[in-house]
């Protein structure tokens, strides 16, 4: 049953649990989860959690069982609907020891998809799949979004083109300032449209990749400013600029306790 204590106090735990939900219904959390629930954050049978699927909406859970290796939740309500994030995509060249940093801040950002990509001066030339899933699971559990953005296979640029859609306009910022500013592209979106943002490595693009995004319908490049910034600094500027233009940032976060 739920804990009459604190009924209106909102849960101190937020879990990414992706399985089925219905009132009622149990959850058993995956070992990592369950060490982190029992050892690392010392909870109590009774003590409520939220957790989400991507799926179902918020729900407030109930720990109903603790062991030494496994934890077991009773889905007791929905807290919140299921709302999805903006359709937004990040395509990045992945930064040496920033790729965590990248993954979380467009998480909170709001992104629905990224694509790590393989350029000319990259420097990291493989990714860890689980700890880039890892991040993003984390970063969606602390910021409070509703789903867990997907992953796809690093690749280089042609690649990407080859797979993008039409439909989606690609803006990439082009460090040598050949980009049109921001104040000018942004009137250009329109609210509810499709888009990706692409920002390169720390040595910039090469000359052949930029003439070949150009080249590409679709594509628009956009500059940075005045200054210098660092690879990791662009990516949260271009999204925060476009995120905010496109209205994602209208809304406030809300949360409905339980009673």
């Amino acid at each position: 049953m739920m804990n009459q204590a604190q009924p209106n106090k909102k849960p101190r735990l937020r879990l990414f649990v992706p399985q089925g939900y219905a009132a009622r219904g149990l959850l058993e959390l995956d070992a990592g989860q369950a060490h982190y629930v029992a050892h690392v954050m010392r909870a109590q049978v009774g003590e409520m959690v939220s957790v989400f699927n991507g799926m179902d909406g918020e729900w407030v859970a109930e720990i109903s069982h603790i062991s030494k290796k496994a934890v077991s939740l009773e889905l007791v309500a929905r807290a919140r609907e299921q709302k999805s994030s903006p359709d937004v995509w990040l395509a990045f060249a992945p930064i040496k020891n920033k790729v965590d940093f990248v993954v979380e801040k467009a998480v909170e950002l709001g992104v629905s998809k990224l694509l790590p990509v393989f350029t000319r001066h990259v420097v990291v030339k493989a990714l860890n799949d689980e700890k880039v899933a890892a991040y993003a699971v984390e970063a969606a559990e602390q910021c409070e979004r509703m789903d867990v953005p997907e992953i796809e296979a690093f690749k280089d640029i042609p690649a990407l083109l080859a797979a993008w859609p039409a439909g989606r306009a690609l803006l990439y910022a082009d460090e040598t300032g050949g980009g049109a500013d921001l104040k000018t592209l942004l009137p250009s979106l329109s609210v509810g449209g499709k888009y990706g943002v692409l920002i390169g490595p720390e040595g910039g693009f090469a000359r052949e990749e930029r003439e070949m995004l150009r080249a590409y319908p679709g594509v628009k490049a956009f500059g940075l400013g005045p200054r210098v910034l660092r690879a990791d600094t662009a990516v949260v500027a271009s999204l925060a600029c476009v995120q905010a233009w496109i209205g994602d940032w209208q809304e406030q976060p809300h949360y409905v306790a339980m009673e």
